[in-house]
C-alpha cells in the first residue's frame, strides 16, 4: 500500500505532492474509477490511477495572470520580469509560456517554487527574501549582464499584507530601468481581505460586500496615482474563485508611461465589481475597466 500523492509523484504523473494534493482535491484524480479520495489515502500497488486533467500551469495563479495579459493586451515576449510572491510559481510559469526572457521569482518562503521552475535556466529563485530588502543590483545575474536586461515588468501576488506596503518597493526597483523601456508594467492581484480594514472582514477572512470591494479598489487606485506617481491603466477580476472565498481583482499599473487614446474609461469600478459577482453567480458577463 502506498499514499496516492506519493504514487503520483513517483510515477511522474505530477511534479510534486503539493500538485498531487491540488488535483486530488479538485476531483481530477480517480482510483479504480473513484474520485472521492484523500491526498493521504493509501492505495494498492495494482490500483488503476488516472489523472483526468493535467494543469497548464504549476498552480491556478497562472490562469489569473493569463487573463490579465490577454485582457490588457500586454506583451511579455523577450522581457525580463519580477515575480513578487512567487510561491509555487504560477505567475512565473505563465510569464515563461508567454515568452518572457527571464524571471526573478521572489518569495519570503522557502522550497515552494515548483521543481521545473527552480531548475529552469530562465528563472532566478530569490527565496527567504522580503521584496522591501531588494535593490536593483539583486536583479542582475551572471546570465543577464546587459543594461537592457533589467526587469521591465513586475507581477505581484502577495497575502497577509497590503499592496500599499509592497508597491512602493517594487516601483523603486523598476524605476531605474524605465529608460530602457517606454514604460514599466505592473500587474497586481488585489485581494480585498488584505486591503480593507479589519472591520470589513468577516469570519474566515471573507469580504463579500460589493461596496467594500468598490471602496477598496478606488482607494488603492488613488494611492497609486497620488502617492506613487504611477498610472492605473486597467482593472478586471480574477477568473478563479472558490465556492466559499474572496473575489480577487487584477490591477494594471504603468510607471513612466504615457496615456494614449486606446485607454479610455469604459466602465466604472462599480460595474467591474458587479460583473465579478455576477460572473461567479453563473453569469458569463465580462467587463474590463481601462483607465487614463
Amino acid at each position: 500500500m502506498q499514499r496516492i500523492d506519493t504514487f503520483l509523484v513517483e510515477h511522474n504523473l505530477v511534479e510534486s505532492r503539493e500538485q498531487a494534493k491540488r488535483l486530488i482535491l479538485a476531483g481530477a484524480v480517480t482510483v479504480n474509477g473513484n474520485a472521492r479520495i484523500k491526498p493521504g489515502q493509501r492505495i494498492p500497488a495494482d490500483a488503476e490511477v488516472v489523472v483526468q486533467q493535467q494543469q497548464k500551469y504549476v498552480s491556478r495563479g497562472g490562469f489569473k495572470l493569463e487573463k490579465a495579459l490577454h485582457t490588457f493586451d500586454i506583451n511579455v515576449h523577450n522581457r525580463v520580469a519580477l515575480d513578487v510572491g512567487a510561491s509555487t510559481g504560477g505567475f512565473t510559469d505563465c510569464l515563461l509560456q508567454h515568452g518572457a526572457k527571464f524571471v526573478h521569482a521572489v518569495d519570503v518562503g522557502y522550497g515552494q517554487l515548483a521543481w521545473k521552475l527552480r531548475t529552469h535556466p530562465q528563472v532566478q529563485p530569490i527565496e527567504k527574501t522580503n521584496i522591501r530588502h531588494l535593490t536593483p543590483a539583486h536583479l542582475k545575474t551572471s546570465v543577464l549582464n546587459a543594461p537592457e536586461d533589467f526587469a521591465s515588468i513586475a507581477v505581484i501576488d502577495v497575502s497577509f499584507i497590503s499592496l500599499r506596503t509592497v508597491l512602493p518597493s517594487v516601483i523603486k526597483l523598476l524605476i531605474p530601468n524605465s529608460r530602457q523601456s517606454s514604460a514599466i508594467d505592473i500587474i497586481a492581484l488585489l485581494k480585498p481581505q488584505f486591503e480593507a480594514g479589519k472591520a470589513y472582514v468577516k469570519k474566515g477572512g471573507i469580504v463579500s460586500d460589493k461596496r467594500v470591494h468598490i471602496q477598496t479598489i478606488d482607494n488603492l487606485s488613488a494611492f497609486v496615482t497620488e502617492k506613487l506617481g504611477a498610472i492605473v491603466k486597467g482593472l478586471t477580476y480574477s477568473p478563479i474563485h472558490k465556492d466559499i472565498g474572496n473575489i480577487e481583482y487584477l490591477l494594471w499599473l504603468a510607471v513612466d508611461g504615457e496615456c494614449t487614446d486606446s485607454y479610455q474609461l469604459q466602465h466604472t469600478t462599480a460595474e467591474i465589481v458587479e460583473a465579478a459577482h455576477e460572473s461567479f453567480g453563473n453569469s458569463s458577463q465580462q467587463v474590463v475597466k481601462m483607465f487614463c
